[in-house]
């Protein structure tokens, strides 16, 4: 339509290509375009965008096709006080570029004022060195991929089981996985990984972020990096470093190939995708592109230009901006259409929904464009229901059809499992087991509004931020020194227990217990009601050394090891073994939350709770000496087996009568986290049965009914 713009991007035509970008308060924009010589030197050439509309600059360009190298130059005035920072000097990344090479090598040039060697300067002084040299390109690619017979998986989030992963770390050490692929996208789709996936029952891997992303200039000067990828380079292409292959078509490809072939698995793929801020960081930092092209357009600021900054990262992109917004939509659209990918977790996911007041808003514009959208509408949409801004812990307040990471649900797991068996062991008294209970049975007190359901709760013991399932069991404290920040990073909340030893031991029994505890919450995990997911990892009690924030670890903090001691393997069949309790009692996964009404004619109610002496809870749940909880899911009236669940949250033995319920005749023993590896268990027991129970353990019992 002649009196729109085209669509913003590099797309090729049929004898060249055609550049849009948006620059709204520029003079000017030219499309750089690079070429290697025969003798590996690079030239660059600088063409006119001769044409704009609605503050987006376009032209076509002959001659251009696949592979093609380019950037943008951006002229116009550099006024710091009116949020104009435009820089013909630096050579900025395209936001639409669909695939990138090269990486952002650290140099003084990359800032568009002038800095001295802190990298600190006068923002009012623009420079003028040409960043060129120290700047990935974008590269032109085609879209052309055989997808065969790809379809998507398309599970219900009622069956589903997550598993939060990092390309890198889930193969680049695994023997399994011939070298060349170890750490890569072709890696996680090998079949030795797909068959441990599908061994323990994953149904979707949430991906950490594959957007391309480059590592903070602090980082760099300390010889680290950005190892988990929340530093967003460009939205459309694919981290090329995860790739096996150098070739931009070929990382492209490669994660198509990925997506392919975990489908052909049954397994989703949802990506963790990091919207609310970018790699350049505040405005002192450096100019790669959005800044560059139009701080007010694409960043939140201040009535001084500063940045407004709610992520922590320096910078927030600005949802209001209907540019911005755009963006967004089309980047998310661009992996679902163009790579097939199931499903996305927003990072932070409270700044996206901030308004022009900076207040959060469930019906700001961008939550209701995902809501409506036909294509995006149709995945699946995880939050991340907080920000480091005012007011920025949202959880359980986001619309329909999102589900929320639970943190609720990791606090009341680990207090009631670590916290208060170690106050127990010492004497003290936990603080009873209400909590635990709302979180098990799906917390409704969350999720209850707007017909969300339980699949609302993602359900969550660790993730990628934070101590990994076994750390929890053996640091009281975090050892974050080799992050090169004193100590101060990562959070100090972690309700952990280190079981009376800091770290490693060999004392047999603190072992043991340790064992004992991550066994409890895996259980506890897997056994509630709602959507849960694994930290990759934690089935083989994978440790990084008590690290609780190594975003900056490429090595074997990081990093899975396969090669398994007898205990983790008896971990994974750990694992193994619940997912397969979950996945066959339904009434542990359903939909709808529970009323405790009756549901069936004799008597029962769809969910019944118990103490340790067989009898309702009653009047009880504020007693804080309530440590023995039983659970009775009743699947009478949904045609389904009935499952009981008992835990007993104090470190002391204790004496369990497994209750009398209407419509049970006996119980099953299914499960016992006692056992360091599933038992083939056959002890059948009467209703009103006294059981002695270990400390700190929990049973699960399938409730047998008449004959």
């Amino acid at each position: 339509m002649p009196d729109l713009p085209p669509e913003p991007g590099a797309r090729l035509t049929g004898d060249g290509a055609q550049f849009a970008v948006y620059a709204g308060h520029a003079t000017g924009v030219e499309v750089c375009l690079f070429d290697v010589d025969a003798d590996g030197s690079e030239t660059e050439r600088r063409v006119p965008l001769r044409q704009h509309a609605h503050g987006t600059w376009f032209d076509t360009v002959a001659g251009v096709g696949p592979g093609q190298r380019y950037g943008f130059r951006v002229h116009g005035e550099w006024d710091p006080d009116r949020s104009l920072l435009h820089n013909p000097a630096k050579l900025l990344l395209d936001p639409y570029a669909r695939a990138v090479e090269g990486e952002v090598r650290l140099d003084a040039a990359l800032y568009g004022h002038t800095v001295g060697p802190e990298l600190r300067g006068d923002l009012g002084v623009r420079d003028g060195r040409d960043s060129a040299p120290h700047m990935p390109r974008c590269v032109i690619v085609e879209d052309d991929f055989d997808w065969g017979a790809d379809a998507l998986p398309r599970r219900s989030l009622i069956e589903s089981l997550l598993y939060e992963v990092h390309v890198k770390n889930a193969t680049k050490l695994h023997p399994g996985v011939p070298e060349q692929l170890r750490g890569t996208y072709a890696g996680l789709a090998h079949p030795v990984f797909v068959e441990h996936l599908l061994g323990l029952g994953v149904t979707a891997v949430e991906l950490l972020p594959v957007h391309t992303f480059t590592s903070e200039p602090d980082l760099v000067r300390r010889g680290l990096t950005n190892h988990w990828g929340y530093n967003t380079l460009g939205f459309f292409a694919p981290h090329a470093a995860y790739a096996s292959v150098t070739d931009p078509q070929g990382v492209v490809d490669e994660f198509k190939t990925m997506v392919k072939d975990l489908h052909a698995a049954g397994i989703e793929v949802l990506l963790d995708v990091v919207y609310n801020h970018t790699a350049e960081n505040s405005r002192e930092d450096m100019t790669l592109s959005w800044r560059g092209l139009d701080q007010r357009a694409y960043y939140r600021l201040d009535d001084r230009g500063r940045d407004v900054d709610v992520t922590g990262c320096g910078n927030t992109l600005d949802l209001t901006h209907p540019t911005v917004t755009r963006m967004v939509l089309d980047s998310l659209r661009h992996w679902v259409q163009e790579f097939h990918v199931d499903g996305f977790r927003f990072d932070l996911a409270v700044a996206l929904g901030r308004g022009k007041d900076d207040g959060y808003d469930r019906d700001h514009p961008f939550l209701m464009a995902l809501r409506t959208d036909p294509v995006l509408s149709r995945t699946k949409l995880v939050a991340e229901p907080w920000d480091l801004g005012i007011h920025g812990w949202r959880t359980g307040q986001f619309p329909p059809p999102f589900s929320e990471w639970n943190d609720r649900y990791r606090d009341a797991t680990r207090t009631f499992w670590l916290r208060d068996v170690a106050a127990s062991a010492s004497g003290g008294v936990g603080h009873g087991v209400r909590e635990l209970a709302t979180r098990l049975a799906g917390s409704q007190d969350l999720f209850h509004s707007h017909d969300r359901g339980t699949i609302a709760s993602v359900n969550f013991v660790t993730a990628h931020d934070g101590f990994t399932l076994a750390d929890l069991t053996a640091y009281d404290t975090k050892e974050n020194l080799a992050n090169g920040h004193n100590g101060t990073d990562g959070t100090n909340d972690n309700r952990s227990w280190n079981h009376g030893v800091e770290g490693c031991t060999d004392d047999p029994d603190v072992r043991a217990a340790r064992r004992r505890s991550m066994r409890n919450l895996l259980g506890t995990l897997l056994l509630s009601t709602g959507v849960p997911m694994l930290a990759a990892g934690d089935e083989i009690g994978r440790s990084q050394g008590g690290n609780n924030n190594p975003y900056c670890q490429d090595n074997e903090t990081s990093w899975t090891s396969w090669e398994l001691e007898p205990w983790q393997a008896d971990l994974l069949e750990t694992t193994r073994h619940v997912v397969r309790l979950r996945r066959e009692h339904p009434v542990l996964r359903q939909r709808a939350f529970f009323s405790g009404r009756q549901v069936h004619a004799d008597g029962s109610t769809d969910l019944a709770w118990f103490a340790v002496d067989g009898l309702p809870v009653g009047q009880r749940w504020e007693n804080p000496a309530l440590d023995v909880l039983q659970a009775l899911y009743n699947g009478t009236a949904l045609g389904q087996e009935s499952v009981l669940v008992v835990v007993n949250g104090s470190a002391w033995a204790a004496d369990v009568t497994l209750p009398l319920a209407p419509g049970v005749t006996a119980y099953r023993l299914l499960w016992d986290s006692v056992d360091e590896r599933p038992l083939d268990l056959q002890e059948v027991l009467d209703p009103g049965t006294q059981v002695p129970m270990v400390g700190a353990s929990m049973r699960v019992w399938r409730a047998v009914g008449p004959a």
